[in-house]
């Protein structure tokens, strides 16, 4: 009872089987937040709105952040549904105990004008975020945001940042002493799982935190095989007992420090 589950997934890209494996696995932990770190969608059309239906039968109040496959037509959509706190714009909401603060992906696909990953937009973003973040009268607990890029700007300003984008998950402490969760794939790279010679693997995150001081416990770091496969694992991860290695501030393509989980293809969505 004393102590607070967070789920982390991310990147769904449209899988509706992500859904399922969401609320198993908020049945079985007894979540109590869920945060979902971008790119929900793959194309950001009007058409893939009603995709965001589900979240409101989640069983637990859902946290979202927008990816660059997320337009402002999902975001506004996400918006509307029961149980979704949408973040931007440096925005803190409290959820289940949490203080939360996020900034959407300022790249969408459509827009050619932008180039991937490491783009100074990202940087900027995560600048604004930081920004937002020292602003705050209240201590914020977790920032949280698509690309790993722009997270990783809020180093030492929040004990946990939370990001998605690149289909490989990887846990590290960076120099400033935020522990970085990016995570992979909750969907199996959606239309991407077939892309490589084996399917992405769905993959998802269980945090525990102390609900008084909301310091990070241990979590749970749950892989599922891909399409047409039937493997799963589940990682118990200490905090007290991981190794504290820093990972230097140069995007998402950093290996994963020892005593971390990380598996899958890279793959950028």
């Amino acid at each position: 009872p004393t102590t607070l589950r967070l789920l982390h997934d991310s990147d769904i890209h449209l899988n509706p089987a992500a859904w399922d494996i969401i609320r198993s696995i908020v049945a079985d932990y007894k979540i109590d937040v869920i945060v979902d770190t971008g790119d929900t969608m793959d194309h950001g059309t009007e058409a893939e709105n009603r995709f965001t239906e589900a979240v409101s039968g989640l069983g637990a109040p859902y946290v979202w952040v927008r990816g660059n496959h997320d337009s402002a037509q999902t975001q506004a959509a996400m918006a509307t549904r029961a149980g979704a706190h949408v973040v931007d714009n440096g925005e803190v909401v409290e959820v289940a105990g949490l203080r939360i603060a996020g900034m959407g992906d300022p790249q969408f696909p459509p827009d050619r004008s932008i180039v991937p990953a490491g783009d100074p937009a990202e940087r900027e973003a995560g600048r604004r975020l930081a920004a937002a973040i020292r602003a705050e009268r209240e201590p914020v607990d977790i920032a949280i945001a698509h690309n790993p890029v722009a997270v990783q700007e809020t180093d030492g300003l929040v004990p946990l940042a939370l990001a998605g984008h690149t289909h490989n998950r990887n846990v590290s402490m960076l120099e400033g002493g935020t522990r970085l969760f990016i995570q992979g794939s909750t969907g199996g790279g959606g239309l991407r799982a077939v892309e490589g010679d084996e399917p992405q693997q769905v993959q998802a995150s269980v945090l525990y935190l102390d609900r008084e001081t909301r310091k990070l416990q241990a979590w749970d770091n749950i892989t599922l095989g891909g399409l047409g496969l039937t493997t799963a694992e589940i990682t118990r991860h200490l905090a007290d007992e991981e190794q504290r290695e820093v990972l230097p501030r140069t995007g998402p393509g950093a290996p994963a420090p020892s005593g971390s989980a990380s598996s899958g293809s890279p793959s950028p969505g």
